[in-house]
């Protein structure tokens, strides 16, 4: 189903409105979301904030085995108690979004192949995926499901063709996964990083999926001269489109980004990805309901440590919604 954003006005990072429908279940966030829907605007009420963190060491391998005392969560500058704590490899829910703008003209056999790496790499019976695909709209291929292992057929014919909502169609997708019960999601997009229609900046989009703690993994479909980090590319990482605002959304949401210009990428980068999810800390906290944005700051107790995890929450109101 189709669906659009309308336009609106310059939002502070500080102040943003959550451009999402922020129902989180399974006892981690309790709160409830007024879809007060004009466009695709809502406020929503925190109560109980849930965290996604994951912990490596220095040379990039995971931390396992930590416990509550080994974290320290600091929202808004003040260390904050935590009232649930899990560890350990879990099932997973991904929303896959594949770029099919006209920008992809060349491009879209390479994201599919990216996306149908990921899709193999699902455990058949436990974990769940869903297929969208974008260019000046989102559209649903294929829902939410269990055993979904390759793209449906229709991915297939789609001719590239049109503008480029990237941002916009990334807030979409999110507000998508906060429907779903499974505690550990994000989602993947496969693109060529260029947005040419949104209505939305890459920090707005930024401050909606990482104040509902869903995040975004960006899956670069550029061939080995547009890599900055290929040695035959003349492009710098700052000119790059996959780096910059969009490399930044990724990681302020709790993601990462990855540039795929050969089969040995696409497959390494969904591994790291499916990986990552699996080995999720997950924690939550009891907010203090002060409206606006609420800076998170997620680390161990080990120095050597390095967490990864979203850059904050949007609370509306000091208790839920029933």
């Amino acid at each position: 189903m189709a669906t659009h954003l309308e336009k609106r006005g310059p939002m502070k990072r500080g102040k943003l409105i959550i451009v999402a429908s922020l129902v989180l279940a399974s006892g981690w966030l309790e709160t409830g979301a007024e879809a007060m829907r004009q466009g695709a605007i809502f406020r929503a009420g925190v109560n109980l904030v849930r965290v996604g963190a994951v912990v490596r060491d220095r040379k990039g391998r995971f931390i396992r085995n930590l416990t509550v005392q080994d974290f320290v969560v600091q929202d808004d500058g003040k260390t904050v108690q935590l009232t649930n704590f899990q560890q350990g490899v879990s099932d997973v829910t991904v929303a896959l979004l594949l770029d099919v703008s006209g920008s992809m003209q060349d491009r879209l056999a390479l994201a599919r192949d990216a996306a149908s790496q990921v899709l193999t790499g699902l455990n058949v019976t436990d974990d769940e995926a869903a297929v969208f695909t974008f260019d000046s709209r989102l559209d649903e291929v294929a829902p939410f499901t269990s055993g979904l292992q390759s793209l449906p057929n229709q991915v297939a014919d789609i001719r590239p063709f049109g503008a480029t909502s990237l941002y916009d169609a990334i807030a979409q997708t999110a507000e998508r996964l906060t429907t779903r019960g499974r505690l550990r999601r994000g989602v993947v997009v496969f693109t060529d990083g260029v947005d040419t229609a949104s209505t939305l900046t890459a920090p707005e989009v930024s401050g909606i999926a990482s104040a509902i703690d869903v995040p975004v993994y960006i899956v670069g479909i550029v061939p080995a001269i547009d890599n900055p980090s290929a040695d035959i590319s003349p492009v710098s990482s700052e000119r790059s489109p996959i780096s910059g605002t969009l490399a930044d959304l990724a990681t302020w949401t709790g993601g990462h980004t990855y540039l795929a210009s050969t089969p040995a990428d696409r497959t390494l980068a969904a591994k790291k990805i499916l990986d990552e999810l699996r080995q999720q800390y997950l924690m939550s906290f009891e907010s203090s309901g002060k409206p606006g944005w609420h800076p998170l700051v997620v680390r161990t107790k080990d120095k050597d440590h390095v967490v990864r995890a979203r850059s904050g929450y949007n609370a509306g109101q000091s208790r839920p919604i029933s």
